[in-house]
């Protein structure tokens, strides 16, 4: 066997990628350069197309497993599949099934393919035929010995035995219909008002709305935007939102690109519009004693007279002297005792 011949030392690149290969013996996966090197296809939908290539037959990779799998959005990984699509990387067909469910069977091609998908052969065995058994040659049948026959019960003794009751059929449980899925708002359903537009609520809505190109430069409102926008804001307001949750909910995971931002934050501010607080429960007045005749009465602080003392405070006496005030507790008891001559 001939050694092999050096490489000269001008022969490597002063610059660019320099590869540094190892011999895989396992768990590879050939891909062609036409597929690598197009023109057309955007990086994204080159590295899709080779991930796909490289998963066994009947791997899941629809658009939502993939937006799992991968950090991208499920925007960027529907337009990366359309982008195979168009070129003749992917095709994908919609099949209904013996028991009639509706399945996505994708078709990865890696050279691109402008023909017909070839059609799935689903062999469905037959049942063998059924073998003729020939009639067995009629033979004399063997009398039993006598000794061997089982006695027969008289029929005094037969009719005289309980039959087994016949046995109800079991009821099946009525199975619970299906929650309804949550059916969400039209894109042209009005947005939310306040129950009462506040002008504090209303100009910290519209500061919030003038803000959000600061956080987000992808959303740009007018001033016909912020001012229809801002009612639905001091709604969210109105229901205890702060300013934080509201650019959380309008701001996150945005779509690439975004066409109408306005259109957007309307939808969102409909859709996402928090539940109403719960009210508040009814303040109970405390019972409390009064402070002179000990009488319960309702007040919601303490050290006071209930109504009657009050209003006996509030008339003058007619006759200071025959007219006695009870003093609290037992020391009134004793004064009143003492008035009386023995």
């Amino acid at each position: 066997m001939r050694a092999p011949r050096p490489v000269p030392a001008d022969a490597s690149p002063k610059f660019g990628v320099m590869h540094v290969k190892a011999r895989l013996t396992g768990h590879f996966t050939v891909l062609g350069n036409r597929l690598t090197q197009h023109r057309e296809l955007s990086l994204l939908a080159i590295g899709l197309s080779a991930h796909i290539q490289s998963l066994p037959p009947g791997a899941r990779i629809g658009i939502k497993f993939l937006a799992q799998r991968f950090p991208d959005s499920e925007a960027r990984i529907a337009a990366a599949l359309r982008e195979l699509e168009v070129h003749g990387f992917l095709r994908r067909v919609r099949e209904r099934l013996a028991d009639g469910r509706v399945v996505t069977l994708t078709y990865s091609y890696n050279q691109p393919h402008t023909g017909a998908p070839p059609r799935p052969v689903r062999v469905t065995p037959s049942a063998p035929a059924p073998t003729p058994v020939p009639a067995p040659a009629s033979e004399p049948t063997p009398v039993p010995p006598a000794s061997l026959v089982p006695p027969v019960p008289p029929a005094s003794l037969v009719s005289s035995v309980p039959s087994a009751p016949p046995v109800a059929p079991v009821a099946k449980a009525p199975t619970a219909p299906p929650s309804p899925r949550p059916s969400l708002p039209s894109p042209t359903a009005p947005p939310p008002q306040p129950r009462i537009p506040l002008p504090s609520l209303l100009h910290a809505a519209t500061e919030l709305l003038a803000g959000l190109h600061h956080h987000t430069p992808r959303i740009t409102l007018t001033a016909q935007d912020v001012d229809r926008l801002a009612p639905a804001v001091a709604a969210w307001f109105e229901r205890g939102a702060t300013p934080a949750d509201l650019r959380r909910a309008l701001t996150d995971d945005l779509p690439d690109p975004l066409r109408h931002p306005a259109k957007l934050l309307r939808y969102r501010l409909t859709a996402l519009l928090p539940p109403p607080p719960p009210a508040a429960a009814p303040r109970v007045v405390p019972l409390r004693n009064c402070d002179r005749c000990d009488r319960a009465f309702r007040s919601p602080a303490p050290g006071h007279y209930c109504r009657d003392c009050t209003a006996d405070d509030a008339t003058p006496p007619a006759d200071s002297q025959n007219r006695m005030r009870p003093l609290p507790g037992r020391a009134g008891i004793n004064h009143y005792e003492r008035s009386f001559p023995r």
